[in-house]
């Protein structure tokens, strides 16, 4: 593979102001280089991937589907976390799952690891309004969550205040920039790079003062689990759906299914009211692992980062930063064009 470096001086444009370009952005101008950070939309991010995103930083539950390189990814991610964003709640993650549904949830702990396992009496003294809604659970307490749209404005002032600049409202292509281009724009990229297809999230966000919870909880079931993921101001996102499917929007069976799923893990939600369905199309490549093109010695392609977005965007944007400042090539993730 060639190898390339690049002054700090240098221009760095990266095009894509979601999960990907932003984390991109900031690790490009905290190393000193001259960045600007295009968006097509405005500051809303409404177009992104990103604004339906459910935000959960959690390597460790996601190694029960997920292929290795993913938690690998996800476990330098948290430290990244961490340290340019210390407010980043890490309270953990919860599974739990009713008793019809104990197979889903052995499997589960059979395919994951570094969680305790809580009895009843443990679990409601960890979630207080889950008392008496579950017998056990398993609880991943390295894990953290972010609030996708509260979290990008964060990064973006983030890589202002590094010498950076975020421009909304500009939609450029590669060849109209100077310098080295990193191209995030996820599935707008496809006149670049045609393998990449959507797969369609559904979520849906309600409000409810009468469940408290700190941290994401993932109810097993063979035809729908859900996560359940608290944000400020009384409000929770559901979510679960993965369907292979390029259309926006949110079936009436998703809807039926995620709503349901919400009540069987605590009746309350019943009453919860509902303020918002949505969708986001995740960029995915054939074999639904990320990529970091190198095209040259001008241009990288960072996508297909799937589902795993806020998860794997910072040690991919770290990955980049090495290869660009030192000739530093991760081959699980790295390919020339």
């Amino acid at each position: 593979m060639q190898q390339t470096t690049t002054r700090g001086d240098s221009p760095v444009s990266i095009i894509g102001a979601g999960i990907a370009g932003a984390w991109q952005a900031l690790l490009f101008a905290r190393a000193g280089h001259d960045v600007t950070l295009h968006e097509r939309s405005d500051a809303e991010l409404m177009l992104s991937t990103s604004h339906w995103a459910g935000g959960m930083l959690a390597p460790y539950c996601e190694s029960e589907v997920a292929e290795p390189i993913i938690s690998r990814l996800g476990l330098a991610s948290l430290e990244l976390w961490r340290r340019e964003l210390p407010d980043t709640p890490f309270n953990g993650s919860l599974v739990v799952a009713h008793a019809r549904d104990r197979s889903d949830y052995d499997r589960f702990a059979r395919r994951t690891s570094d969680y305790q396992r809580l009895d009843a009496a443990a679990l409601a003294a960890l979630e207080p309004s889950l008392e008496g809604r579950f017998r056990e659970g398993l609880f991943f307490p390295a894990e953290g969550h972010v609030e996708p749209r509260r979290v990008l404005p964060k990064l973006h002032q983030r890589i202002v205040e590094a010498g950076g600049r975020v421009v909304f409202n500009s939609d450029v292509k590669a060849s109209d920039l100077d310098g080295l281009v990193v191209d995030c724009r996820g599935l707008e990229a496809r006149d670049a790079e045609p393998e990449l297809r959507g797969v369609k999230g559904e979520m849906i966000l309600i409000e409810t003062a009468e469940v408290q919870l700190a941290r994401p909880v993932r109810l097993m079931h063979p035809r729908w689990p859900l996560y359940l993921i608290p944000r400020e101001d009384n409000l929770f996102m559901l979510g679960a759906t993965s369907l292979e499917a390029e259309d926006t929007g949110v079936s009436l069976r998703s809807a039926l299914e995620l709503l349901g799923a919400a009540y069987a893990v605590h009746p309350a939600f019943g009453e919860a009211r509902i303020l918002e369905f949505g969708s986001g199309l995740r960029p995915a490549y054939p074999d639904n692992l990320p990529r970091i093109t190198i095209k040259g010695s001008c241009e990288i392609c960072v996508n297909g980062l799937y589902r795993h977005g806020f998860l794997i965007a910072p040690a991919l944007a770290q990955a980049t930063l090495n290869y660009v400042a030192h000739g530093q090539i991760d081959n699980e993730v790295m390919r020339c064009a």
